[in-house]
C-alpha cells in the first residue's frame, strides 16, 4: 500500500514532519555564521586592548553593535540546534527532555546576556 515514491516521502519530511526543517535551519545558520564571523572579527579585533571609552565609542556606532549582536544570537541558536541533535542521539528517556530544556534555556539566556551587554555598550 505504498503509493508514495521516495521523493514524495522525503518531501513530506518523514513521520514527525520536521526532520528536514531542522536540517535546513542548521544549514541556514551555518551560512549566516560564515558571513557574520569575518565582519565580527573585523569589528572586534581592532578594539582589543583599547581603553573602555574607545570601545564604547566604537560600539555606539550601529554597524559594529549590530554585527556583534547578530553574531551572538545566530551563534547561540546554531549551538542550541547542534546540542539538541547530540542530546537526541545519545540521551534517552526523561533525561533527554530535561537536558534539552536546560540546554535551550541556557543558550537563550547566554544570547540575551550578550545582547544586553552590547546594548549597554552601545547606549
Amino acid at each position: 500500500m505504498r503509493f508514495l515514491t521516495d521523493r514524495k516521502r522525503a518531501t513530506g519530511m518523514g513521520s514527525a514532519h520536521k526532520g528536514t526543517e531542522h536540517f535546513w535551519n542548521m544549514k541556514l545558520s551555518s551560512v549566516a555564521l560564515l558571513l557574520l564571523i569575518p565582519f565580527f572579527l573585523l569589528t572586534v579585533i581592532p578594539m582589543l586592548g583599547e581603553p573602555y571609552a574607545d570601545v564604547t565609542a566604537h560600539f555606539a556606532r550601529p554597524f559594529p553593535a549590530l554585527v556583534a549582536a547578530l553574531t551572538l544570537v545566530v551563534g547561540f541558536v546554531h549551538f542550541k540546534d547542534g546540542c539538541q541533535v547530540l542530546i537526541e542521539d545519545y540521551v534517552h528517556g526523561t533525561a533527554q527532555k530535561v537536558t534539552i530544556i536546560l540546554m535551550t534555556c541556557l543558550c537563550y539566556a547566554a544570547a540575551a546576556t550578550g545582547v544586553f551587554a552590547i546594548a549597554r555598550l552601545a547606549l
